[in-house]
C-alpha cells in the first residue's frame, strides 16, 4: 500500500523550515501546517519582509554590524568616540553592549573567531580590516569583547600579539562573564562591569 505524505509543495516548506536554526522535523511540519491554515499566518507578508531583508540589509563596511545605508547608525554616528573600538566576534554581540549605555564608542565585527578545529584562521576573519582602522582612524584604545572559551582566548591573544607593534592599548573585558560563555548569554548588568573593568592585555 503506498504510504500517504503531504503535497511536494508542503515537504518543501518543511524542509527549509529544518534548515533554520532549533527547528526540528516536527517543528517544522508544524509551522508549515500553521501558516498553511491560521488565518494570522499572513505567509506572504512573511515572504515579503524576508527578500526585502535579504536585498536590502547588508554589513555595514566599516564595522561589520547591521545597515541599509552606506555606513552603519554607530559608524555613521559623529558624536561616538573614535578613540575607543571595542572588538567582538560576530555583529549580532554588538546591541547586548550598546543596550548597557556604558560604551560610546566605535566597534569591529571580526565575523567569528580563530578556531583550528573548524578550519577558521586569522585570514578568514576581518582581522587585516582591524588593523587598517587602527592605522587610519588613529585610536587610543582597542577593546577586546570576545568569548571566554578557548577559542576566544585564542583569538584575544593573537590579536594582542598582533597589535603590540602599533601605538594603541589593547585591553580585555575583565570581571562578570561566565568561562566558556558569549556575550549573548550575557545581562546588562554583567557586561557593564565587564566593561568597566577591563584590563590591558599582557603581551
Amino acid at each position: 500500500m503506498k504510504r500517504v505524505a503531504y503535497p511536494a509543495a508542503i515537504q518543501a516548506l518543511v524542509g527549509e523550515l529544518k534548515r533554520l536554526p532549533g527547528i526540528g522535523p516536527r517543528s517544522a511540519e508544524r509551522i508549515a501546517l500553521w501558516m498553511l491554515q491560521s488565518r494570522d499566518a499572513r505567509p506572504l507578508e512573511v515572504s515579503r519582509v524576508i527578500r526585502e531583508v535579504h536585498e536590502s540589509v547588508r554589513a555595514c563596511p566599516r564595522c561589520g554590524f547591521f545597515t541599509t545605508e552606506a555606513l552603519c547608525e554607530i559608524c555613521s554616528d559623529p558624536a561616538r568616540d573614535a578613540a575607543q573600538i571595542c572588538v567582538v566576534e560576530q555583529a549580532t554581540e554588538i546591541l547586548p553592549l550598546e543596550r548597557t549605555g556604558v560604551f560610546r564608542g566605535r566597534y569591529h565585527a571580526l565575523g567569528g573567531r580563530i578556531s583550528p578545529l573548524d578550519h577558521v584562521g586569522p585570514e578568514d576573519l576581518r582581522i587585516e580590516a582591524l588593523v587598517e582602522r587602527i592605522k587610519a582612524e588613529s585610536p587610543s584604545e582597542i577593546i577586546l569583547a570576545l568569548g571566554s572559551d578557548v577559542e576566544g582566548e585564542a583569538t584575544a591573544n593573537y590579536l594582542a600579539t598582533l597589535l603590540r607593534e602599533l601605538p594603541v592599548a589593547v585591553t580585555r573585558l575583565a570581571q562578570g562573564l561566565p568561562a566558556g560563555g558569549g556575550l549573548e548569554h550575557a545581562d546588562e548588568l554583567t557586561l557593564s562591569r565587564a566593561l568597566a573593568g577591563r584590563t590591558a592585555m599582557k603581551s
